[in-house]
């Protein structure tokens, strides 16, 4: 795991041009500390930084070929590289190192851009062709790897993070202020735009060329199910076991010791108990919870059997890890440490993320690289294997989406009409086709809250036309709505929240962090598992959990309902601790730059006042709402404020 750096170099002289590059892999240092190594022409200009996994004294990047006519720098893991070796010198190729990114310098000279496709294995690639004086850029199917771009129409800069881009004296910074009612619907950015104006990502799966001064990106893996049902649930069951276990062995591949997060939930159980019966001496675990506070809240919480919220995790895992004969490691978080951690959490972040369970990813990376540099974790199973409650929601909105869709539509327009009641959200989201139900209204704002949020909007505001390509993508492939939004679910809300977390958190701490349920071969198994091997009336990830059963899992987990990584955040936020903190934010200049200051600091008061013991009081939490600005003004302070200052280039420029 690794990060890298770049800018095509037309502005500075060859010296000057040594001095940038440097100070942009400088940036990152975080995602490679054992090593750094550049490359600078009178064209481009590469940097790189190491955290040395496979062929630990070898394998120094940037890795140029034979002819010297082809440089690479590459971030992640190729869990085929032996194979695509024994294929490539069997066609002649020869190797001087035995790591995996040998594998892409001759698989380019072989295959050209047709290379990517043939990678098992997370990455992000930028090739320099000499001969033909372009760059080429690459990012796995998942988006598990991280890969931005600035393209101003003279000068290309691009990396692993968008924080390199702040060394170079001509990067131009700047708000997205347009992507604003996007982050506040979805909590991210639902396409390849960031918070920083003309800085995009390279889309997943796809591979760009920079050439002639233009752009242009190619698609080279599309999502396609192929569902299967000739195979019973119990086979499905034993397919889906047979094949996370192989890719399990694959992603163990390296020659540092390899170490597993634990929840105490299926998803990284599965991951770490696969571990545990490929290693005779036992494999560490790390597991992090809260010391929390808050009795009385928590006492009143506790008396409403109609809304338990699980906060802490622990037992869970201390539990699953004794009965599995798993080493683990815990830790605790404070209210005040989750807090004061916001602002180093959104500069690792370099997007605005408001999605609470990043902070606890920080502080278990943060144990976890006291003891070793990998881990595997359980991202993905949820997207692939239908765990989300929105499936569930889904189906529901299939059987409303029967109603002539004239009607729904005069009864959506006639519910936003209308002052707050039960049932308003569900005719305003089943209105339209199925992006328009897709948002997950239960966390973020719906579209007629924004123009009280943000500060001179114009509107209309409209999100389900930001998922509305991802649907169109996968609607001639003739599936279920409940297959439909797994499907946008895989290409947006998994690499641009949570593999985007996964990645910045670990990486923060130097920690390469793993994910075998996002491999390519899980994917091909999961793409023809029929619907109700996934979602049903009352099952979630169902092949998974029979799965789970079949590999001997205590009951309890192989069962256990679907726990979001749940924070204490709704009852801390009603302590003057956090309330003090984030009214200050509320009140600050930024915030009256882009927003409506009162409707903040109501809706703060409100979720401070909300009374836990009815109905009406537990309406008034606004968590996910009040958390995701208060994290966009924390990367505003971070980026734009005066802290910002600190993060100005060091080469010094006429």
């Amino acid at each position: 795991m690794c990060g890298f750096v770049g800018f095509t170099t037309v502005d500075f002289d060859q010296r000057t041009n040594e001095a940038v590059v440097r100070d942009m892999a400088d940036r990152i240092v975080h995602r490679g500390p054992d090593d750094d190594g550049y490359f600078v022409t009178d064209r481009i200009a590469m940097g790189f930084r190491r955290l040395s996994i496979i062929d630990l004294e070898g394998s120094p990047q940037p890795m140029r070929n034979a002819r010297g006519t082809i440089t690479v720098t590459f971030n992640g893991e190729i869990y085929n590289y032996r194979e695509l070796r024994e294929e490539l010198q069997q066609l002649g190729h020869s190797f001087r190192t035995q790591g995996d990114t040998e594998t892409i310098v001759c698989g380019y000279e072989q295959w050209g851009t047709g290379v990517f496709e043939r990678l098992r294995g997370m990455f992000a690639i930028a090739i320099w062709d000499d001969e033909r004086g372009r760059l080429v850029c690459a990012r796995d199917v998942f988006g598990i790897k991280p890969l931005y771009y600035q393209h101003d129409g003279r000068r290309f800069i691009y990396g692993s993070e968008v924080k390199a881009f702040l060394a170079h004296p001509r990067f131009h910074k700047q708000v997205n202020r347009a992507m604003l009612p996007q982050y506040l619907c979805f909590e991210y950015m639902n396409d390849s735009q960031t918070m920083f104006e003309n800085v995009h990502k390279v889309l997943p799966g796809h591979f760009m060329v920079f050439e002639d001064g233009r752009i242009t990106q190619e698609r080279y893996y599309r999502i396609t199910y192929k569902i299967d049902d000739s195979k019973t649930l119990d086979e499905w069951a034993g397919v889906v076991r047979d094949a996370f276990d192989e890719s399990v062995r694959a992603h163990e591949v390296a020659d540092v010791e390899v170490g597993s997060f634990l929840s105490g939930g299926i998803d990284s159980s599965l991951a770490a108990y696969a571990m545990g019966q490929h290693h005779e001496e036992g494999v560490k675990t790390f597991s992090v919870g809260y010391d929390i506070g808050c009795e009385e809240q928590l006492e009143q919480i506790a008396r409403q059997s109609e809304f338990q919220i699980k906060l802490d995790e622990l037992a869970d895992s201390s539990e699953f890890a004794a009965w599995a004969g798993l080493p683990n490691y815990q830790t605790r978080v404070s209210a005040r440490e989750f807090l004061d951690i916001v602002p180093t959490e959104q500069y690792h972040m370099d997007e605005p993320l408001g999605a609470p369970s990043a902070i606890p990813l920080f502080f278990v990376s943060k144990l976890a690289r006291q003891h070793l540099k990998v881990v595997q974790s359980g991202e993905g199973a949820d997207e692939l294997f239908g765990g989300y409650w929105i499936y569930h929601d889904q189906y529901e909105f299939s059987k409303y989406l029967r109603v002539p869709r004239p009607l729904r539509a005069l009864a959506g327009a006639i519910a936003e009409k209308l002052p707050p009641f039960h049932g308003r959200r569900f005719l305003m989201r089943g209105s339209g086709g199925p992006e328009k139900s897709y948002q997950r209204t239960s966390m973020n704002y719906m579209w007629d809250e924004i123009p009280s949020v943000l500060k001179d909007y114009q509107g209309p505001c409209r999100p389900w036309e930001w998922a509305r390509p991802h649907f169109e993508d996968v609607a001639n492939q003739g599936l279920d709505i409940i297959t439909q939004t797994q499907y946008v679910d895989m290409v947006s809300y998994m690499p641009y929240d949570i593999c985007l977390k996964a990645d910045k958190m670990s990486m923060a701490h130097s920690i390469e962090l793993r994910v075998p349920f996002l491999d390519k071969k899980v994917l091909d198994i999961a793409l023809q598992l029929p619907t109700a091997a996934r979602v049903d009336d009352t099952h979630s990830k169902y092949a998974l959990r029979l799965a789970a059963s079949k590999l001997g899992f205590q009951n309890k987990v192989a069962n256990m309902p679907k726990q979001p990584f749940i924070t204490p955040l709704t009852v801390w936020l009603q302590t003057d601790l956090y309330y003090d903190r984030i009214k200050e934010a509320f009140t600050s200049e930024a915030a009256h730059q882009y927003f409506n200051v009162d409707y903040l600091v109501k809706m703060l008061d409100d979720h401070r006042s909300a009374n836990f013991t009815t109905v009406e009081g537990r309406a008034k939490l606004k968590m996910m709402r009040i958390w995701n600005i208060y994290c966009f003004l924390c990367w505003h302070e971070v980026f734009f404020g005066e802290s910002a200052k600190r993060w100005e280039p060091r080469t010094q420029v006429a």
